[in-house]
């Protein structure tokens, strides 16, 4: 699914000096709804990823606290990645930090960030705050920057578009 950033609401900004990206989109769906997107493996295997980016092809998760979860997939040029890590917190549907790490760049030795996901509700829906933060390197930063915004993108597309049985 590929998502024209000027028709999404995702935004996202980072800040380079202290190791941070907030992401925010405005999805016209309940908290629950979203959350559901953000924790379900099965669901997040229909919605993370494009074909002209990544994909993942496996998504498991021991959605508790302490629990890991880990995706793997492939890249738009064929080349297999992972992301990890362990869930720290989780209250739904208002909130879910976990630790996050990855494969690729693996010339450099990346410290585990931290990732927050905060769900408000506003008129029409549910305002979700990333926190993305501990990135030792502003390039990773600002490319998860650039990262976040997409992923939202494809988040607020997955849950609003319309689904027209029998296509």
């Amino acid at each position: 699914m590929k998502v024209d950033p000027t028709k999404s609401g995702a935004r996202a900004l980072a800040d380079l000096t202290s190791g941070s990206v907030v992401a925010t989109v405005e999805i016209a769906a309940p908290a629950e709804r979203v959350f559901k997107a953000l924790t379900d493996p099965r669901e997040l295997l229909q919605w993370w990823g494009s074909p002209d980016t990544y994909r993942g092809h496996r998504w498991d998760a021991d959605f508790r606290v302490g629990g890991q979860w880990r995706v793997e997939g492939k890249s738009s040029a064929g080349e297999p990645y992972a992301v990890f890590g362990e869930f720290l917190e989780i209250a739904p549907p208002r909130r879910l930090v976990q630790t996050w790490s990855y494969d690729w760049d693996q010339g450099r030795n990346h410290p585990p960030t931290r990732l927050t996901y905060v769900l408000d509700d506003v008129p029409g829906g549910t305002r979700l705050t990333v926190r993305h933060e501990g990135f030792a390197d502003g390039q990773a930063c600002g490319s998860h920057a650039a990262g976040w915004e997409r992923v939202l993108g494809w988040l607020e597309d997955h849950i609003e578009r319309p689904v027209t049985a029998g296509l």
